[in-house]
């Protein structure tokens, strides 16, 4: 049976499992749309902005694990999803971005709404596609989204102009695909996987180093096995947050720029450094030729451009980092008696990173009176579900929640980590809202970012999405005007935002509830209020305005010269 171009794109996404997706109409997606409004197998969620609706596409593949797929008209529609594409690009999300555009013959004429997505977009997406024929609909769409998941995952844009979606066709949708020169390796060669245990068991010092391809390759059950089983301690990038348990002894705790103290000295003292889906990115390392110096390094990756890109590494292994470490398991177990003798010697290894826990632990002053965000970060983890998903925008909040929530499992934490995009959280929240309507799902906010996406509070309420909008509101843009008071005199320029907003009123415009809280002793009860509703809240907390996220690692600083007190 023939079908029009629109059809097909939407028998295609079914055909992908696609249960929902993220878009606004416009002019050259009404075909889209018209199909959309009888097409009942796919639930569609109108966000107020096209950036925050692909951000929300953004938040659903990091919760889930599955493709997340967005939708927009030519021209400002298209446009206005590049900052969401190029975040999801930088933390390797997977999605599917379709854009609207003007039909075949007026491309490249300055038409109305016009605009090359697909030039605009190359620099921040996996790959690209621009339709031109309603035969190459369903062959398109299944490499787009077998290059989105596959491999290194990442956002793919698919360019659909208007005459293509109401062209006539018929829909064969492929079952598999083969794509010249891209055929992503994702079995770690034995021999390398061999070695690499070898230089484990001769080694003294040794550091798991996890980045966020350990969460993207649902490789946290086996890295933890792996950890336990050698007993060797673990230390996570902020991406790489939930892959291994933060209660574990093992564990380190984030490292780099903001890191604990125990998990930087660590690196810096290490022989050995196991990195697993992680890509010594500048946050991490500090002051690249002082990085790690007595370590020699083993680099898990399944993307071979990541290896080898920032730092020296002695032994490669490319491919799925689950695939690596079950490899690992299994040599490991071969070499028992190698691996007790091994962490007996280590013993001396795990008291100096003990001495480091106790010597400077993560801590704050608390306050009988002014409330301490950390305070806030620590009674939201101990009175949400276990299972709680947390959304972050970017800033101090962030950083205080990657140090004092204590995540333990994978896929509970979302952040924009490469590009830091503030307003990121709040639609990120929306969108893991939208895949798990039941769970728990909080978004931690500063008073800066949640209001480049607060429109999106309608879109909450319209599709009873029942997020916890938690804000740290210390009417600063908090990170930096730290930055602006440790190394500019405090000149503050630019960063007080004195402005106060009701954000009690301004829940209730949206039609939803709204809390605050001023002192210490409110903060409990402000969260117990905001969590016994049922449908979406924004919790104002008024927070010491000068508190500052500590330790830090100056810009151009090695790792063990960090800034421990204020």
């Amino acid at each position: 049976m023939k079908m029009n171009g629109a059809r097909i794109m939407l028998e295609c996404l079914k055909k992908e499992g696609v249960d929902t997706i993220f878009g606004y109409p416009g002019g050259t997606v009404i075909n889209l749309y018209d199909e959309l409004y009888s097409f009942k197998e796919i639930h569609h969620i109108l966000p107020r902005h096209e950036q925050a609706g692909t951000h929300a596409a953004d938040g659903y593949a990091r919760a889930t694990g599955r493709v997340g797929v967005a939708l927009a008209t030519s021209g400002p529609g298209a446009t206005n999803t590049v900052t969401a594409i190029a975040t999801a690009y930088m933390d390797s999300i997977p999605m599917v971005i379709i854009t609207g555009q003007v039909p075949t013959p007026l491309i490249g004429n300055d038409a109305f709404q016009e605009v090359d997505i697909i030039g605009i977009t190359r620099p921040c997406t996996k790959h690209s596609f621009l339709i031109r024929n309603v035969k190459d609909i369903a062959l398109t769409m299944k490499k787009a989204f077998y290059i989105a998941r596959s491999g290194r995952p990442g956002p793919v844009l698919v360019d659909f102009p208007k005459d293509v979606q109401m062209a006539m066709g018929e829909f064969h949708y492929p079952e598999t695909v083969e794509i010249r020169g891209y055929k992503p390796n994702l079995s770690g060669h034995p021999r390398q996987v061999e070695k690499a245990v070898a230089m484990i068991l001769d080694s003294r010092r040794p550091v798991l180093y996890v980045g966020g391809g350990a969460v993207l390759g649902e490789a946290a059950e086996a890295l933890t096995t792996l950890a336990r089983t050698l007993s060797v301690p673990v230390t996570t990038t902020l991406m790489g947050l939930g892959a291994f348990p933060e209660c574990d002894d093992l564990s380190l705790g984030m490292l780099g720029m903001h890191g604990a103290y125990c998990a930087n000295m660590a690196m810096t003292h290490s022989d050995l450094i196991i990195a697993v889906g992680a890509r010594f990115d500048d946050r991490v390392t500090g002051k690249l030729s002082t990085f790690a110096p007595h370590a020699k390094i083993i680099h898990i990756d399944v993307d071979p451009t990541s290896i080898k890109k920032n730092v020296r590494v002695d032994l490669p292994i490319v491919g799925d980092v689950q695939d690596v470490l079950q490899k690992m398991l299994i040599q490991a177990d071969k070499n028992s008696e190698k691996v007790a003798a091994f962490i007996e010697t280590t013993a001396t290894w795990h008291a100096d990173i003990t001495g480091w826990k106790e010597k400077h632990p993560l801590s704050y002053h608390q306050s009988s009176t002014i409330i301490k965000p950390q305070y806030v970060i620590e009674k939201l983890r101990e009175l949400s579900d276990e299972d709680a998903i947390i959304s972050t925008d970017v800033g101090q909040h962030q950083m205080w929640t990657a140090q004092f929530f204590k995540f333990n499992k994978p896929r509970t934490l979302l952040t924009s980590g490469g590009l830091g995009t503030m307003g990121f959280g709040l639609p990120a929240a929306m969108g893991a809202q939208a895949a798990f309507p039941n769970r728990q799902v909080i978004t931690i906010c500063g008073d800066g970012g949640v209001q480049m996406n607060i429109q999106e509070m309608a879109t909450l309420v319209q599709n009873r999405l029942p997020v916890k909008i938690v804000i740290l509101n210390n009417n600063f843009l908090g990170m930096v005007r730290q930055w602006q008071e440790l190394f500019f005199d405090r000149r503050y320029s630019s960063t007080c935002m004195e402005l106060p907003i009701d954000y009690i009123k301004l829940a209730d415009a949206y039609g939803a509830k709204g809390f605050v809280a001023n002192k210490t002793d409110e903060v409990e009860s402000v969260i117990l209020a905001g969590f016994k509703e049922d449908g979406p809240v924004i919790m104002d907390f008024r927070i010491a305005r000068e508190e500052k996220v500590l330790p830090m690692v100056p810009a151009g600083a090695s790792l063990n010269e960090m800034v421990l007190n204020a």
